[in-house]
């Protein structure tokens, strides 16, 4: 791979330092930054610690190896010193060969393998319900996660852990059995998570009049929560299900089936996928032997009244209930075991990314530095994924009340507003009626999945619908359009990127800028890869369709005054395009050849 620009002015920065002024710097004191935009150049180094050797102002200090750097380096075309700061601008022949040597070579911005394996986990849905709004956010930010680190070189394993087992699963079950009058997924018509989900809010709508009629009788709020017959039922059902009863089995065999269906079919219109699935049923159990050695090793200490616990004040955190004084898992027992079970199933796996949201921080924290404890160390490689909740403009949601924001809702509620502002504009006028609706499904979608994935996952977020779906602005739909018009001047120029290398004498201020902002997408990836933040490649792909826009209405491409200059901009043209196209993939986004 070629040395970099920015590799060569660091180390000619250090060149220059020691000729200079008889001085050793080390490389990583270099900083380099990309030049603010009210000053000329592209590249700026910061020339503050290099005064401690010259002796000299900051002013002087950087004039002077301005001055070194330029007589060195080829590429540079001109410099200027803005106190402590020197701007670095680069030759038009620099940047023509940047796009003509490397950019549009069809392995730009590919990664080698490198590293050992991450599994990503996301989704983690509950088999009582269906997916919603926060499961979205969820399963978006995963996948994309996922998405980058394979692109950055990295070998990805995607899973899940399915949730099916439990009070809450027992919940739906009863509810069928008492109302459900043989109901399945085919006899209504509806998926079969919407169907479960329909019998989880009937349960707690009968749990609550139970508990209104106990307290008629004079019972109070919590004695009637724990005494209503419901409540009780479903417990019984519980631990029949935890004693293998064959008809209880049964039931929830069939019913997790109809929900594991229903979940396919979100899914694939979210266009998200897992390698290997993990279900709570088959790993509620794991860990106690880990907490076994643990207290073997003095990780963990056993109470008088036989429950295990680690201390965690010396770290700033608390103790930590691990194993119960009737031998039974904790949450945190669980996620241990089916951590060191991972790593048994995939041993190439270095480290996991968990898709969780923020009320769990503390929780991680723990995890993670209880596994280190037990001296695991793919511990190290361990992160949480940790995000906000997203709110609508409407308020919050509830789902036992059955006010949840249903995924498939609104996916449906994106198409349609997608169909509505398209057809507004009438950019549809000379399609068929089914490449209307896949146009319709890729916008709908690429808005969602790109508001959704902009903001920092970090951030509790309002979604808009009605703002995502704007064909300007900072949305999925413009940069979608964006590409939809690359593809419509290509096509109009017949250009199908064999056409020789063009290397025009001089070139424009945007076609500079963008070729700049292209040169980037390998450094962004590594970036966004690092960062496990899929809003980096979110706003990098923003940042290419705005500059190549600016360009487009700047430049004239297809009546250039040479054919030269036309080819030149074609290629320049079709680079955007395929970064778009690739960023925009990363996100889990289709991008249109025409809109």
């Amino acid at each position: 791979m070629a040395i970099s620009i920015q590799q060569t002015l660091i180390e000619q920065t250090v060149v220059a330092v020691r000729s200079l002024y008889d001085a050793e710097l080390a490389e990583e004191q270099v900083t380099l930054q990309e030049t603010r935009k009210e000053f000329d150049g592209q590249i700026t180094i910061v020339t503050f610690p290099v005064t401690r050797f010259s002796k000299k102002s900051p002013e002087q200090t950087g004039t002077e190896i301005g001055e070194y750097l330029q007589q060195h380096i080829e590429a540079i075309s001109a410099f200027n010193v803005i106190k402590g700061f020197l701007n670095i601008s680069l030759s038009d022949a620099y940047w023509v060969s940047l796009l003509n040597e490397t950019i549009v070579r069809s392995d730009f911005g590919q990664f080698p393998k490198n590293g050992k394996a991450i599994m990503v986990e996301y989704a983690s849905p509950n088999t009582n319900k269906p997916l919603h709004l926060g499961h979205v956010r969820n399963v978006l930010l995963g996948y994309s996660v996922a998405e980058i680190l394979k692109a950055s070189g990295k070998k990805v394993y995607k899973t899940q852990v399915i949730n099916d087992r439990g009070i809450h699963i027992c919940k739906s079950m009863l509810a069928w059995q008492k109302f459900g009058n043989g109901q399945t997924p085919e006899s209504t018509g509806l998926k079969g998570d919407k169907l479960v989900g329909n019998f989880y809010v009937e349960f707690d709508k009968a749990y609550k009049r139970e508990i209104d009629e106990l307290k008629t009788q004079g019972m109070s709020e919590d004695e009637a929560k724990k005494q209503a017959p419901l409540m009780l039922e479903a417990q019984e059902m519980l631990r029949k299900w935890e004693a293998g009863d064959e008809g209880v089995v049964n039931l929830w065999t069939t019913m997790n089936g109809w929900v594991y269906d229903g979940f396919e079919v979100t899914y694939k219109d979210l266009g998200v996928d897992f390698d290997f699935n993990y279900y709570e049923s088959q790993t509620y159990l794991l860990g106690k032997d880990e907490v076994e050695k643990g207290l073997e090793k003095g990780v963990f200490y056993k109470k008088e009244d036989g429950s295990v616990w680690i201390d965690l004040t010396d770290e700033g955190l608390d103790e930590k209930l691990v194993l119960r004084s009737d031998g039974t898992s904790v949450y945190i027992t669980q996620d241990i075991g089916t951590a060191i079970q991972r790593v048994k199933d995939f041993p190439d796996v270095g480290g996991m990314v968990y898709t969780v949201g923020n009320e769990q921080d503390y929780h991680f924290k723990v995890l993670f530095l209880i596994l280190k404890k037990l001296g695991f160390d793919w511990a190290d490689g361990l992160f949480h994924l940790s995000y906000g909740m997203v709110d609508l403009p409407s308020g919050k949601m509830k789902s036992r009340e059955g006010t949840v924001v249903d995924a498939d809702d609104l996916m449906g509620e994106m198409k349609k507003t997608a169909k509505e502002r398209t057809e507004e504009l009438g950019k549809t006028d000379d399609f068929e009626e089914d490449q209307k609706a896949e146009l319709y499904d890729t916008i709908g979608m690429g808005a969602l999945k790109y508001f959704l994935l902009k903001v920092d996952p970090k951030k509790r977020l309002l979604f808009d619908p009605n703002e995502s779906v704007d064909f300007q602005g900072h949305t999925g739909p413009f940069i979608q359009y964006t590409h939809a018009r690359i593809k419509s001047v290509l096509r109009k120029a017949r250009f199908n990127g064999t056409e020789g290398i063009i290397t025009p004498e001089s070139i424009s201020p945007y076609e500079r800028d963008l070729i700049q902002v292209l040169a980037n997408f390998p450094t962004v990836i590594e970036a966004a890869a690092q960062e496990f933040s899929p809003a980096q490649i979110a706003n990098y792909v923003y940042e290419v369709a705005k500059l190549y826009n600016k360009f487009y209405h700047e430049e004239s491409i297809l009546k250039a005054e040479q054919e030269d200059i036309k080819i030149f901009r074609l290629h320049l043209s079709a680079a955007a395009a395929k970064i778009i196209a690739e960023s925009m993939r990363l996100l889990g986004i289709q991008v249109p050849e025409r809109m």
